[in-house]
């Protein structure tokens, strides 16, 4: 529990100076982060023998980053993203280990978890980055805490047993109810002042709900590998993936609300 707590403390510091430092160190840190999980992802796919094109997805980020650093419009996003497809499948024909099912694996690589780094170190440029990141990543932490505790105090249902046999109905409903207090929070310290009582929590309550469905997601990846964790990169926490899982659902959410409601 200690290692836990210390780890968690670092990461958190490391992520807070890195994302507040600057704009060009919010995109750096994503894309540190995106080419960490892509090669989690690719190391943890070896073990059953599918070698999908690590580089391909390495490469995806890090044009991403500089499309980002650029304020690069939405077109170019898009063919950026194009792009990643034609190498993903152009790894299959170029290298026999890869092949076909590697490249259907790279292929799925810059879909999840590569598109939707790139999606955050848009939004890290955006003018609305602010309320985005802290908004979608606290809904997701919150969240987080009070389904594990609503789960163990009130837990009967299992929500996905096949896929994440820990968590239960009423634990995650018990984490969607938080991003009510989560935002009413918001309202009261006043931290966010162009946003009203009734954006916040609406916000809070999407962001929070896809931070599950992440979560689910990231667990069905894993136990279709069939691992406990990414890695070891984050003692007490798994690797970088693991961490990462929820806040690649909630911050996107959290800014679509946000940008919906004329923010």
């Amino acid at each position: 529990m200690k290692k836990r707590v210390i780890s968690a403390i670092v990461l958190l510091v490391v992520s807070a100076t890195c994302v507040f430092l600057s704009e060009a160190t919010r995109v750096l840190f994503f894309a540190v982060a995106g080419i960490f999980c892509a090669y989690e992802l690719s190391h943890n796919l070896e073990k059953m023998e599918v070698y999908c094109c690590a580089w391909v997805m390495y490469v995806y980020v890090a044009l991403q980053a500089v499309l980002a650093l650029t304020h690069a419009g939405p077109i170019i996003f898009i063919a950026c993203s194009a792009l990643g497809v034609y190498l993903a499948l152009f790894s299959g024909i170029v290298h026999k280990k890869v092949s076909g099912a590697g490249a259907m694996y790279t292929l799925a690589g810059i879909a999840y978890p590569c598109l939707l780094f790139g999606i955050l170190m848009m939004i890290s440029v955006h003018e609305l980055w602010l309320p985005s990141l802290v908004l979608g990543a606290f809904s997701a932490w919150v969240c987080d805490s009070f389904a594990l505790f609503g789960g163990m105090a009130f837990g009967k249902h299992k929500v996905a047993p096949d896929v994440s046999p820990n968590k239960s109905i009423e634990g995650c409903i018990c984490g969607a109810l938080s991003s009510v207090l989560t935002g009413w929070l918001f309202h009261i310290l006043g931290l966010f002042p162009e946003i009203s009582l009734s954006v916040l929590i609406i916000t809070c309550f999407f962001a929070s709900t896809f931070g599950q469905i992440g979560d689910l997601a990231e667990s069905l990846v894993k136990r279709y590998i069939g691992i406990k964790d990414f890695s070891n990169l984050i003692p007490g926490h798994g690797g970088m993936f693991d961490r990462a899982d929820s806040l690649l659902f909630s911050i996107p959410t959290a800014f679509l609300c946000l940008h919906i409601a004329g923010i």
